[in-house]
């Protein structure tokens, strides 16, 4: 299970930028072609911040379809399955536009205020 190696360097990266602090809240966009199972990436989430400052965090998935530009027709279209192929022509020869990413897109974090006497 690949995903559980993503959750970790997922988590890796929010506590960096964490510094310490707990965080509330991760938004992640994951591309098509990666081929990560939202279900289990969430599950290995979770499990990965156990006892970290992203234990019991909301981990929100987005998912990003599948898009190309055909080079021999010049379409732009959505690449919903395999073989990745033009819909407008048949074409196999895509530039990928979409669906390859898998970033953490955000991290939100719990702020505490602090009152100082005048």
């Amino acid at each position: 299970m690949h995903e559980l190696a993503i959750a970790q360097s997922m988590v890796e990266i929010a506590r960096r930028h964490a510094r310490g602090r707990r965080v509330t809240g991760m938004d992640v966009r994951v591309g098509h072609l990666r081929q990560v199972v939202p279900d289990s990436l969430t599950f290995a989430l979770e499990l990965v911040a156990q006892g970290t400052e992203l234990e019991g965090a909301q981990i929100n998935i987005e998912h990003v379809p599948a898009a190309g530009v055909c080079r021999e027709c010049g379409s732009t279209v959505p690449l919903p399955d395999f073989p990745l192929m033009c819909s407008a022509c048949g074409g196999l020869d895509l530039d990928i536009t979409a669906g390859e990413e898998l970033q953490v897109e955000s991290i939100e974090l719990e702020v505490t205020l602090t009152r100082t006497e005048a």
